[in-house]
């Protein structure tokens, strides 16, 4: 995984380089000596499948881009040896690895053993090391990128890694994402399987389990036809037109055929580009405006958004400013205590909303939840024969099988779709609140969670500024905190909505793991059936409780989530009321100038704040 950024602080170019503990590397080892001693077996039972072939050359290739040769006569403990990692200390002591350069070319020199797959050797008989086996993460730090200022783009894996450590990390990765670019030929845009299986496999992730509020399928090669040299420029200009609109309406028309990510997504989420890279920067052939490349760079202004960021800053500069000058000037007057009556009259006017809210979307969750629950037992062994007895099977499907048990549930083949038994028995469950997930904690930017009740409490400072003249100074204050507040719960609920959807998968896996663990002991004659057999009698026998305990944790962390904020607003805003209006201050400097200034940003960032919105 790469993360290209600004860097803000000077004008290098650098790269941080994260690695997988020593730890997650044998842990990654073991089962590749495993799996290559039981791939010496059935060579001489002649017994082999493609995936599992796939999977020995991958083994091979990362063994020996880190060890050589050397890893065929080594035991797995003999490679865990410091010797073979002496180069790149920051891995044996668990940190971060940093590279400092003049220029992009230089810095590209220098990554190359870290994000790339070679192994050839080098000169004579020294083995050249190539260290990308053992990478989690590389962040690019670029200089004079305003683009990059606010934002982080991720160059991800399409479908995940195979890698447990570096998989979970894509999964956290793609659930931070606001926005997902799928990229992929013009040519075969439409009919790219690997496309639109990220899309349905990762739907969850994205949605209701993520922050995702775009998916921007991206069309390449634009201006690219094998017959150009047939064409006047007039019909070259023509042919790109039409194959562009082609493109976007076939594959417009394919999303609309993906009716999981529908419960996710709505159609206004999903858009379609289609550039030429080799168009907008070189400019050999026509000047086509055709080529979508400046649309995507406006988008990425829009979303760095710098004046909104700078309108936080100053607005609570302006906030901090005008207690301070208040304290200063403050004499007692009755108007305080009037003030303050007013203040809690209003927070427990407006908190009635709040928990009003919050327990019907509770009470609906329930609902939709005992529903799930009756599904999901009524369905889950016929659910699970259809993974444990697909109708096309290998010779080798007893070793994919061994793989999914090994891996707690889920195996991702090299080729073809991910084979996750957990996923499968929460489907039911997932499928009744999907869409009342995405009415309550909606990603699209416009729309707020639990109908927006959040953003309608008020302390109602603006009508008290008008009515309290006096205390004009401490209300403005309040009212940056009162902000400052709802941005804080608006991240609280963004991250715990992401930990209260997973927690469904979380739950039928962790009872599910006992059950895993019996089916991998499992050697010999009759395995197959033998892991068949453990995983359909756990479900069958934890069936009436299992599906009820993930619905009680799911709406024990959904009401834990409402306590919070309930209580948030009410402490939080007492606090504000009390440091702003019931404190005793002496001494303090005159800051009136400093006010004046920073009134006057405030007021001309907020008007151009305004014109933005309208």
């Amino acid at each position: 995984m790469i993360k290209v950024e600004a860097n803000v602080y000077n004008k290098k170019y650098e790269a941080e380089i994260e690695f997988i503990t020593k730890e997650e590397w044998r842990d990654e080892v073991w089962p590749m000596f495993q799996f290559l001693g039981d791939k010496a077996d059935e060579e001489k039972e002649k017994e082999n499948d493609d995936d599992h072939d796939d999977e020995y050359h991958d083994i091979c290739n990362k063994l020996s881009a880190l060890y050589g040769e050397e890893w065929e006569q080594k035991s797995c403990e003999n490679l865990m040896e410091n010797k073979y990692f002496r180069e790149i200390q920051e891995f044996l002591q668990s940190r971060k690895k940093s590279l400092i350069c003049e220029s992009a070319q230089e810095l590209s020199a220098k990554l190359v053993k870290y994000t790339r797959n070679n192994t050839k050797q080098g000169e004579g008989r020294e083995v050249r090391k190539w260290y990308w086996p053992l990478v989690k993460c590389v962040t690019i730090k670029v200089p004079n990128n305003d683009l990059l200022q606010h934002v982080t783009i991720v160059d991800l894996p399409g479908n995940g890694d195979r890698d447990k450590s570096r998989d979970k990390m894509w999964k956290r990765i793609v659930g931070d994402c606001s926005t997902v670019w799928i990229v992929t030929d013009i040519n075969r845009a439409a009919g790219d399987k690997e496309s639109w299986e990220i899309l349905k496999s990762a739907g969850s992730l994205l949605g209701n389990g993520g922050e995702c509020q775009r998916i921007h399928f991206i069309c390449t090669k634009s201006d690219l036809f094998e017959d150009f040299d047939d064409h006047s420029k007039a019909d070259f200009q023509a042919l790109v037109c039409k194959r562009n609109m082609d493109a976007k309406d076939e594959v417009n028309e394919e999303f609309n055929k993906l009716t999981g990510i529908k419960k996710h997504f709505s159609n206004d989420c999903f858009k379609v580009f289609t550039v030429s890279s080799k168009e907008f920067l070189k400019k050999k052939l026509l000047k086509l405006d055709d080529t979508e490349i400046p649309k995507l760079v406006e988008f990425l202004q829009n979303l760095n958004d710098r004046h909104s960021k700078t309108l936080n800053y100053v607005s609570g500069a302006h906030a901090i400013l005008s207690l301070i000058q208040a304290a200063r000037l403050r004499e007692m007057v009755g108007s305080e205590t009037q003030v303050c009556e007013e203040l809690e009259r209003n927070i427990s006017y407006h908190l009635f909303p709040v928990r009003k809210a919050m327990n019907d979307a509770f009470k609906t969750f329930d609902r939709c939840l005992s529903e799930g629950v009756e599904k999901s037992k009524s369905s889950c062994e016929g659910n699970l024969k259809s993974l444990l007895y697909p109708r096309k099977t290998g010779r080798g499907f007893h070793k994919t099988l061994k793989s999914v048990v090994k891996n707690n549930g889920s195996y991702k083949p090299k080729k073809g779709k991910e084979i996750n038994l957990n996923m499968k028995l929460t489907s039911s469950l997932t499928d009744s609140i999907d869409e009342e997930f995405r009415k309550t904690f909606p990603n699209e930017g416009k729309c707020e969670a639990f109908n927006g009740v959040i953003s309608t409490f008020s302390l109602g400072t603006e009508e008290l500024i008008q009515k309290y003249k006096d205390v004009e100074l401490q209300l403005i204050f309040l009212k940056t905190e009162e902000e400052k507040m709802k941005t804080k719960l608006s991240r609280l609920i963004r991250d715990r909505k992401k930990t209260i959807y997973s927690s469904l998968l979380k739950t039928i896996k962790e009872i599910m793991q006992e059950c895993y663990e019996k089916a991998a002991e499992f050697k010999g004659k009759d395995t197959l059936q033998n892991m068949r057999d453990t995983i359909e009698r756990h479900v069958y026998e934890s069936k009436s409780r299992m599906f009820d305990q993930t619905k009680t944790v799911m709406l024990n962390q959904l009401k834990e989530l409402t306590d919070d904020i309930v209580k948030t607003l009410e402490t939080y805003m007492k606090e504000s009321i009390e440091l702003s209006l019931k404190m005793d201050y002496k001494s303090i400097p005159d800051v009136s100038a400093e006010l004046t200034m920073v009134q006057k940003h405030y007021d001309e960032l907020r008007r151009i704040s305004d014109e933005e919105m309208s």
